[in-house]
């Protein structure tokens, strides 16, 4: 039986707003919901609502307890704000681990095959949309899998220390800043990073 016919009160439905900030649909009201985190659950990015507030919460109230014990504690907060099939509990478990240790500064094993991450940095100016859809279509043509993700916030941006935009990260390492590179360029950066 699918997990979608599984009968409940009410149904939630998550949707993203513009300003980065959540919303849930329960009933026919609509009520704002904290703010979603991207992170890499199963290789893939994921939102996930109120990540933040809980990792402060479980860091001071589980101060020296074990790794399963706070990943148990990390999924049934965070289950209560977002949908996690019985399936995926263990995958989601284990990047609610990462994402806490990472918070603390701790080292970690990340378990994740990261493959080919691509960011395009900038606000979504016509320069930074042709970035993205360049390669978008590069990566299409040369059968190349990776995740692209388009980094909006001007804080995460600040993050990677680039000053012009848009700006080009390819698996953690800066391509270009202030240009849209040609397309053979886009290519041999693809299939170089690829190769890794």
């Amino acid at each position: 039986m699918y997990e979608s016919k599984i009968a409940l009160k009410e149904l939630y439905y998550n949707f993203w707003c513009l300003c980065g900030l959540a919303i849930t649909i329960k009933g026919d009201s609509i009520m704002p919901d904290g703010e979603i985190a991207q992170i890499k659950v199963g290789g893939h990015t994921t939102g996930i609502i109120g990540l933040q507030p809980i990792l402060e919460e479980v860091a001071n109230e589980f101060a020296g307890r074990t790794d399963d014990e706070i990943r148990a504690e990390l999924l049934n907060r965070l289950s209560q704000k977002n949908y996690i099939s019985s399936r995926t509990r263990d995958v989601y478990g284990n990047a609610f681990l990462r994402e806490f240790k990472k918070f603390l500064g701790e080292p970690f094993e990340d378990m994740e095959d990261r493959g080919l991450e691509i960011k395009v940095l900038g606000p979504g100016c016509p320069r930074c949309e042709k970035l993205e859809q360049d390669l978008m279509a590069t990566m299409a043509e040369l059968h190349i899998v990776g995740g692209l993700e388009h980094v909006r916030d001007p804080m995460e941006i600040a993050s990677y220390g680039v000053m012009g935009m848009p700006a080009l990260i390819i698996n953690g390492e800066v391509k270009a800043v202030g240009s849209v590179p040609p397309l053979n360029k886009l290519k041999e950066w693809l299939r170089e990073a690829a190769k890794r």
